[in-house]
């Protein structure tokens, strides 16, 4: 009742759900139209995910980074730096649910700022998960949609990475130096059998994203290992966000038979710059999964579309999951105000999302 509960409160799948509905007054979906590539690795993404939290491996490593700072500055970059290494394997939704609680406990013992370093953390997430096809689940299906090779895929995305951290380190210069008590370790120990065993499942599924291996056995793998370890695992999936996919794929199979709707999207998307922007803007209104889906099923700028839907995860609350989960789970351990949180909060978003905008039309236009 529980996993029920979570995907009928979803309000991205309620909206996908509203316009799948109504587009299917308009025509009928096509099962060619169905990337089932991008569903099975997202579906076995989300299991791997899940059995790493369980795992608690970033628990581990979070307390071992945090016993040796001892002033606020090193805190909050071994946090944010932190919170981007766990975006590129576990996900930016994992690493906030993770990070940022541990975080503010430690913040409210000493009396520590809390807004710029909670969004920091949400925002070294964002910049992780792009690094890898699997951090953003929209990354899995660029990768899928347009068969890009590793190779390609990393040649956008370090730049962008290597980027972001510059400027993520000119903004830690910013954070005054102010002793703290060095933290305790707290007494977790990692499975190191199942752990061992899930990152070489983790590694198989790198192979499946990309096409070296039918992506079903992977998907199944990482299922019977979560069964196998607990089968209450299967129970904490996004089960949501596979609907999500789902629905837009049926959404987009519709319009795509609808002349009239098909010319204007492409006239939105007729170059590499306007896909970029379209894909920015589209994302502040109806998150970066489903506008890189719909996007995505118009254009041939992969590229393009790679930049403009990572970094269409900053701005908005909407922009990205990630960015819904910070302020979700600031509202639920955070001890300032939540008004001054979120407008901060946003204002720090924003401002990400202009200087990250401008560095990915410079990626762009010099080809890097």
């Amino acid at each position: 009742m529980t996993v029920l509960k979570n995907i009928a409160k979803d309000r991205i799948l309620q909206i996908t759900v509203l316009i799948t509905v109504v587009s299917l007054f308009f025509a009928r979906p096509r099962l060619a139209d169905i990337n089932f590539h991008t569903l099975w690795s997202v579906a076995a993404m989300l299991t791997l995910i899940q059995i790493y939290a369980y795992l608690h491996v970033l628990d581990v490593l979070a307390y071992k980074l945090t016993s040796i700072a001892d002033n606020t500055r090193k805190l909050n970059m071994l946090f944010s730096l932190l919170a981007v290494i766990a975006g590129m394997f576990l996900g930016n939704d994992i690493t906030v649910l993770t990070l940022i609680p541990l975080y503010l406990n430690i913040a409210k013992r000493y009396k520590l700022p809390q807004i710029l370093p909670v969004t920091l953390i949400g925002m070294g997430a964002n910049i992780g998960a792009a690094f890898t096809p699997w951090g953003n689940p929209h990354n899995i299906f660029l990768v899928s949609r347009f068969d890009v090779s590793p190779l390609v895929f990393f040649r956008w995305s370090v730049p962008y990475l290597v980027t972001s951290l510059i400027i993520m380190g000119m903004v830690f210069l910013l954070i005054p130096k102010k002793e703290i008590p060095t933290q305790k370790t707290e007494p977790i120990r990692i499975s190191w059998r199942p752990t061992i065993i899930t990152t070489a499942v983790f590694v198989f599924f790198f192979f499946g994203v990309f096409r070296a291996i039918d992506i079903i056995w992977p998907m199944l793998a990482s299922v019977v290992l979560a069964l196998a370890i607990n089968p209450r695992i299967m129970l904490k999936i996004d089960y949501a966000l596979l609907l999500t996919f789902t629905g837009f794929f049926i959404f987009i199979s519709d319009i795509q038979q609808i002349p009239a709707i098909v010319n204007l999207i492409h006239m939105t998307v007729h170059s590499e710059i306007s896909t970029y922007f379209a894909s920015i803007i589209s994302s502040q209104v109806m998150s970066n999964v489903p506008s890189t889906i719909l996007v995505g099923k118009f254009t041939n700028y992969a590229q393009a579309l790679f930049l403009g839907s990572n970094i269409g995860g900053f701005g908005s609350a909407i922009g990205s999951m990630a960015n819904m989960l910070v302020l979700k789970t600031f509202n639920q351990h955070g001890s300032v105000s939540r008004k001054k949180f979120f407008i901060q909060w946003t204002i720090m978003q924003f401002a990400g999302l202009i200087i990250l905008t401008l560095v990915g039309l410079g990626l762009l236009m010099f080809r890097l």
